[in-house]
């Protein structure tokens, strides 16, 4: 059943609502003040975490061979049919798909670089691969959200004590893999909680120290490390990732446009091919 006002009373509610959104809207708190001279000086102060940082991947897996996670009985059970089920040749890869990877398992199992950008209040960390890897780290002193809403990388904030940047990350979706690889983890099911403590090792080594507590997968909190390396030059410099671009090659459509065109898959290896360049049908018009 609808609901119908008349032209007046409609504009007289329009309004109304308008001036309670401005009204709500003036007691929001400001949370992100306008930054000074003296807060990007201040930036001069921290380390120096330039460049980008690409994983020691030989340490991820000595990592994951020498200290697994505690997980639980059940939670067991799954990982150690997942290891089977790679030893088969038949892998349930759990980061192949566009979804971001989220929070831990991108600190935990990447393989592509990220660099870090300070700014007055936050610390952002940029990564390379699905096109959906930025984590937003609020360093301006404010507490986590009351109830957060759950994003794949979590809401975090945090603090340097020295050169040690601690970071505290709470309100991951359910969804968000605990991951040792790429092809064995279960979703987090929810109330996970991350702690980290990244600092320097040298002057082009970072560790980044977790504490991750999940009560749904874990028999008591996982401490694990990862390192990573400085790179300066050029080539690993951060470029643009797609994760859907594996399943597309270079095409053209029926008017000559530049398109991307989808190659056929079958258990996972593609067939049929369209030859770069070859020419595919429009999509149809949406009704």
């Amino acid at each position: 059943m609808g609901i119908f006002l008349n032209r007046s009373a409609g504009v007289a509610a329009v309004l109304a609502i308008a001036a309670w959104s401005t009204l709500a809207a003036a007691k929001e708190p400001i949370i992100t003040a306008p930054a000074t001279v003296k807060d990007y000086q201040a930036l001069a102060a921290l380390p120096d975490w330039s460049g980008t940082w690409t994983p020691d991947m030989s340490d991820q897996i000595a990592q994951e061979k020498t200290n697994p996670p505690p997980w639980k009985p059940a939670i067991a059970k799954q990982i150690a049919k997942m290891y089977a089920d790679v030893r088969a040749g038949r892998p349930f890869e759990i980061i192949d798909h566009c979804f971001p990877t989220g929070m831990p398992s991108w600190m935990l199992i990447t393989h592509n670089a990220f660099e870090f950008l300070f700014t007055p209040g936050r610390v952002i960390i940029l990564g390379e691969g699905d096109g959906n890897r930025l984590r937003r780290i609020y360093t301006d002193g404010r507490a986590h959200p009351a109830d957060p809403d759950p994003s794949f990388h979590g809401h975090s904030i945090g603090h340097w004590e020295g050169g040690t940047l601690v970071v505290d990350t709470i309100g991951l979706v359910p969804q968000a893999y605990l991951a040792v690889n790429e092809a064995v983890g279960v979703p987090n099911n929810g109330d996970m909680h991350i702690v980290e403590r990244l600092h320097l090792q040298g002057p082009d080594t970072l560790y980044d120290d977790l504490d991750i507590t999940a009560s749904k997968l874990l028999t008591q909190s996982w401490h694990t490390t990862r390192k990573y390396y400085r790179q300066r030059a050029q080539k690993y410099e951060i470029v643009e990732g797609e994760c859907e671009l594996g399943g597309f090659t270079d095409a053209k459509d029926s008017n000559g446009n530049d398109v991307f065109a989808p190659v056929p898959f079958h258990n996972n290896v593609p067939v049929a091919a369209p030859a770069p360049g070859a020419a595919v049908p429009e999509k149809p018009a949406s009704q």
